[in-house]
């Protein structure tokens, strides 16, 4: 039974990702606003209602990670060492997300996220609605591990945090739509992100010294 389970959920996980490469694929030929869920299943030669089940909307097709981010920046503020800010438990995070995009495919990234956050108003719209979400989510961090910081404090410095990622996305979805070789966008976003978590880091550990995980 077990092993019907995991061949089950395999066979989900792959149904699931074909059809999440078709879709970037379509938006990378036709942009977001011409492609529909059901252009989508015809692709990808499945039912509506199967795309559906795996994406409930839309955008979730470009933003399905999202919770999965959330997670991500909110573990990295609250798993952080004692006496480290939550800009240098970020920092590590967002140097990752730099690097990775060195070995991206141009072809193929004009269909994902960062390229059609800057192509698309609706796409756009939909990721500065879930930064926020992303924004209180290190915020309810910073003030779980900081007791001493007012939590409007710590959602103005988590707002700051969250858009240095959002910082990186931009750059990359510009050089991606721009044919920009994805070193020379990693080059040149390397030093701006560290220059920006070095500064938040300083003005943390400034105004509230005596704070940490």
């Amino acid at each position: 039974m077990a092993r019907e389970g995991g061949l089950r959920e395999r066979k989900k996980a792959r149904t699931r990702q074909h059809i999440a490469d078709t879709a970037a694929r379509l938006f990378a030929t036709h942009g977001y606003e011409q492609v529909s869920i059901v252009d989508v299943a015809r692709a990808a030669e499945v039912s509506d209602q199967t795309v559906y089940n795996y994406f409930p909307a839309k955008q979730d097709l470009v933003l399905d990670r999202a919770e999965e981010f959330r997670e991500r920046y909110s573990r990295a503020v609250l798993d952080r060492a004692s006496g480290t800010s939550p800009a240098a438990a970020l920092r590590a995070v967002a140097r990752e997300d730099v690097e990775r995009h060195r070995h991206t495919d141009l072809d193929h990234a004009r269909g994902e996220h960062p390229a059609l956050c800057a192509s698309s108003a609706t796409v756009r719209r939909f990721t500065l609605e879930i930064r926020d979400q992303h924004t209180d989510a290190v915020a309810a961090a910073i003030t779980e591990t900081c007791a001493t910081v007012h939590p409007a404090v710590a959602r103005a410095h988590a707002a700051a945090l969250i858009s240095v990622f959002q910082l990186i996305v931009d750059r990359i979805g510009r050089g991606v739509l721009e044919g920009t070789p994805p070193d020379v966008v990693a080059d040149e976003l390397a030093p701006a992100v560290e220059a920006v978590f070095d500064d938040l880091d300083r003005h943390f550990h400034h105004a509230h010294p005596t704070t940490g995980a």
